[in-house]
C-alpha cells in the first residue's frame, strides 16, 4: 500500500504493547483518504489501514480499542475476526487467510512517523 505523505503520528511513548492504538488518516496513492491506526506489539510499531478484510468495516469498537482481551491479537468490532498485530494475518473468522493492508510508519528519537 502507497501513501503520498509522511508525517508525524504520535509519541512512542503513547503506544504501549497491547494497548490503545492510535488512529489517523492517509491519502493512498490514488488520491482517496483512508482510515489507519498504529499499535504496539512486542516493542515494535505496527501500522494498519482501518479495514477488516471480511466486509468494510473499522476494526475499533471504541476509539484506539484494537486489541483483543488478551492484548494479543487485533479484532474487528464487527465480525470478530482475530489477525495478527505483527503481519496483519487473519488467524480466525470469516476472512481467514486475508491480510489486513499495512501502513508503513517509522520510529525514531521518541516518535511514530507515518513513512518508511
Amino acid at each position: 500500500m502507497a501513501t503520498t505523505a509522511t508525517g508525524l503520528i504520535c509519541r512512542s511513548d503513547e503506544l504501549v504493547d497491547g494497548g490503545l492504538g492510535v488512529r489517523f488518516s492517509v491519502t493512498l496513492a490514488e488520491g482517496r483518504e483512508a482510515p489507519a491506526f498504529v499499535i504496539r506489539h512486542q516493542g515494535t510499531a505496527y501500522g494498519w489501514l482501518n479495514a477488516c478484510r471480511h466486509q468494510p468495516a473499522q476494526l475499533d469498537w471504541k476509539d484506539g480499542e484494537f486489541f483483543d482481551v488478551t492484548g494479543q491479537h487485533l479484532v474487528c468490532s464487527m465480525h470478530g475476526a482475530l489477525y495478527q498485530p505483527d503481519s496483519g494475518l487473519c488467524v480466525a473468522g470469516p476472512c481467514r487467510g486475508a491480510k489486513l493492508v499495512a501502513v508503513p510508519v517509522t520510529e525514531a528519537d521518541g516518535e511514530v512517523w507515518l513513512g518508511a
